[in-house]
């Protein structure tokens, strides 16, 4: 593959909540989304003019916005988390995240999908932000030999982290993922997250959305459709919580955050 960001891609696509109990709750609404390869950011960078690495632009994309909030470079931090997981390093890695536009960014979920040294997808790292300011991963395995069959990723993990204030530790996250392929013709990209309680399904959280090219006609395009993105995305959080206490939900205790960065497992 040239180094010309094909790789790399836009997705515009629809975000929706739906939370079963203890109150019947839901919410939805359209954003786009950028597709990373993280060995082409300079690429990317020099290529379009109004995206940049790590200086301001319309839409730009800062290392330090992810992971150890360090200067070190982003894919070398992944590849350090995937040896200490106990894969493979050295294979492809995107990232699929908002975009910082004209300077603010929030990121409730961003998705790593990381390739073995050979190709094919190994590991997927999911980074959770909360509003409080902290952030948590969790690395799950995938492909042949995480059981997976056909297109889609299927694993799960115990919530470590504590996100929305409504909802208590004692939960476990079950993932459905549709990865991204390489052609705009291909599957749309899909995350699904399934949130459990032990009494059964407490809220499901999904991400759909349809390749673009990444390019300046495109990022100009999804600017003028979503201008006030990050206040439309701070807002809505702020906004469906309200709601939330008003339909008689109540606030959990904020736990300390965990004492390890990443959590790894193989369920």
């Amino acid at each position: 593959m040239t180094d010309d960001g094909a790789r790399s891609a836009l997705y515009e696509g629809r975000v929706w909540h739906r939370r079963f109990k203890p109150r019947a709750h839901r919410l939805a609404y359209r954003i786009p989304m950028l597709l990373l390869d993280l060995d082409e950011l300079t690429a990317l960078d020099r290529r379009l003019k109004l995206f940049a690495l790590n200086r301001f632009a319309l839409m730009d994309f800062r290392e330090a916005d992810h992971l150890d909030g360090s200067a070190t470079p982003l894919k070398a931090q992944v590849q350090r988390i995937l040896v200490d997981g106990g894969f493979a390093a050295g294979g492809r890695v995107r990232l699929l995240c908002m975009p910082r536009v004209l300077g603010s960014v929030f990121n409730p979920l961003s998705v790593y999908f990381c390739e073995g040294p050979g190709g094919g997808l190994q590991a997927i790292l999911y980074e959770v932000n909360n509003t409080f300011g902290q952030r948590h991963s969790y690395l799950l395995k995938a492909g042949p030999d995480a059981g997976q069959d056909g297109p889609d990723v299927r694993h799960g993990v115990e919530k470590r982290f504590y996100v929305s204030p409504f909802n208590p530790l004692a939960m476990t996250y079950d993932f459905r993922v549709v990865p991204p392929g390489d052609l705009a013709d291909e599957q749309p990209l899909s995350v699904r997250i399934d949130v459990k309680d032990k009494a059964g399904l407490l809220m499901t959280a999904a991400f759909t959305g349809e390749r673009r090219a990444l390019t300046d006609q495109a990022l100009a395009a999804a600017w003028l459709r979503h201008p006030l993105l990050m206040a439309k995305v701070v807002g809505a959080i702020h906004w469906e919580a309200l709601k939330l206490f008003a339909k008689g939900l109540r606030l959990t205790p904020r736990p300390p955050a965990p004492e390890h960065p990443v959590t790894t497992a193989d369920l």
